[in-house]
């Protein structure tokens, strides 16, 4: 491979010569050649386009760079934003704490872009931009970053993980809507217990994700204030007045998203609250996909042997040995994504924790593992969505044979004759393995018109006309 060099405070350094990225870059690629698929991830990478253009653009407007310059910057920053430079940025997450290598990488990269989009050559000594001069102008890397982080986890969490969500929201709602009428056995302790309808099962799915939604988006309040501006320790030093505000707009205007300037530069430095705030959500709404996950594989167990009151598509074989066998695959997938993220917060938690005095140095383990929890949740209800619930039907068989089964239907008995002779009718069904219509009539506790009269499972379900039939 062919070298040229290039310098910085600390000497001459060999970087690969067709490359755009500079000496900083090149040190931090060989001092941390850490994990073999660790690099920063796009969506950061996309975010400090958004974050040097919106500072080029506020320096410009406030005299303090000139409109060469700032086209310059611009033009570049546009395609790191498109994703023509992606090849660009090869530095691992596993760096200095700050992000300072990353940012320095993106400043790199401007500078050679724009100097060869500009007619100069790699190898010139002077480039028409400096990248700590002028694309760092009026920024550090301790606010750079953090900006750049609360860009990506808001775009991820507004563009994958809430649509993601609302999908699997609407469909389970139309699932409810339609099976409302459908009545079945309640379980708790995985035990039998009074009668609900599929369709009351099903809308619990919805509130759980409706909750979850409304975690994340109040989470996002906080992760829309932008650190930039307050340079290496929140006083804002060697940036223009009025600089941060003006940067936080041109930020949102460029977005489409509501950002604006951190009332406390100090906190967004020295800490990863947001970050933290998001992560968490996340992981509740991960809790929650777990639980939905879990009840689809159970109640669609079987066919045979298990509970089977719900048919779910085969997709594909599931068994290398068992030939005819169909596996519950993508709810099993939704709860490993769900694992990974409760996993993430774990990391989100322990690096938030670690700030120390002015600067958190933990913000790439944070923003990584922010970000795949946003993208793995998005990615997966959407999957889980379309390749499962959507095709989800009932079992009428299975329903009914259970619902006609459940010793806990007893319990319409109880305002009538109490608990305790309920529960010898219970128990004398059970072990004679009679039902319990029988074991009433028998006991002489209740008639056989009483009981009919009284033990109504659609009523119990709070239904006010009778089940339908198949």
């Amino acid at each position: 491979m062919k070298y040229r060099i290039e310098h910085d405070s600390l000497g001459e350094v060999k970087v690969p010569g067709s490359k755009y990225w500079g000496a900083q870059t090149e040190r931090s690629r060989n001092n941390f050649k850490i994990g073999p698929e660790s690099t920063m991830p796009g969506e950061i990478i996309k975010a400090f386009g958004y974050v040097k253009k919106a500072a080029a653009i506020a320096n410009f407007e406030l005299g303090v760079l000139s409109e060469e310059k700032k086209e310059l910057i611009v033009n570049v920053c546009e395609e790191i934003i498109e994703g023509k430079l992606d090849d660009q940025f090869p530095l691992v997450i596993w760096q200095t704490g700050s992000g300072t290598h990353t940012n320095m990488n993106v400043n790199e990269v401007i500078v050679n872009r724009a100097h060869v989009k500009n007619g100069g050559k790699l190898t010139d000594k002077i480039k028409i931009l400096h990248p700590n001069d002028d694309v760092n102008k009026s920024q550090s890397s301790n606010d750079t970053f953090p900006t750049a982080m609360h860009i990506a986890a808001y775009k991820s969490a507004e563009e994958i993980t809430i649509p993601g969500m609302l999908k699997l929201r609407d469909i389970l709602a139309s699932k409810s809507d339609e099976y409302m009428h459908i009545v079945k056995v309640g379980r708790t302790h995985l035990m039998d217990a009074v009668p609900l309808t599929l369709g009351q099962e099903i809308s619990g799915y919805v509130r759980q994700i409706d909750n979850g939604i409304r975690a994340i988006r109040s989470a996002l309040v906080m992760i829309s204030e932008l650190a930039l501006g307050g340079t290496a320790v929140g006083t804002g030093l060697n940036t223009p007045e009025g600089y941060s505000e003006l940067a936080a707009r041109k930020i949102a205007e460029l977005t489409g998203f509501p950002f604006v300037s951190a009332s406390n530069k100090f906190e967004s430095l020295a800490a990863n609250d947001a970050m933290v705030e998001l992560s968490g959500a996340l992981k509740r709404s991960a809790v929650s996909l777990m639980k939905i996950a879990n009840d689809v594989r159970l109640l669609s167990s079987g066919p045979r042997s298990g509970i089977h009151e719900i048919i779910i598509p085969e997709n594909e074989p599931g068994s290398s040995i068992m030939p005819g066998k169909a596996n519950p695959s993508q709810a099993e997938a939704l709860a490993m994504v769900c694992s990974q993220v409760i996993g993430n917060d774990v990391a989100v938690t322990i690096g938030g924790s670690n700030g120390n005095l002015e600067l958190n140095v933990f913000k790439p383990l944070v923003a990584v593992n922010v970000l795949q929890s946003a993208r793995l949740l998005g990615d997966a209800c959407s999957s889980f969505s379309e390749n499962c619930i959507s095709g989800i039907k009932p079992d009428y068989d299975s329903i009914k044979t259970h619902l006609d089964n459940n010793l806990m239907l007893v319990t319409a008995l109880n305002p009538y004759i109490g608990y305790d002779k309920s529960a010898r009718i219970a128990r004398k069904a059970y072990t004679e393995k009679i039902t319990l219509r029988d074991a009433a009539i028998k006991l002489g506790l209740v008639t056989g018109e009483q009981f009919d009269k009284w033990i109504a499972p659609e009523k119990m379900a709070g239904l006010s006309v009778k089940r339908k039939s198949d």
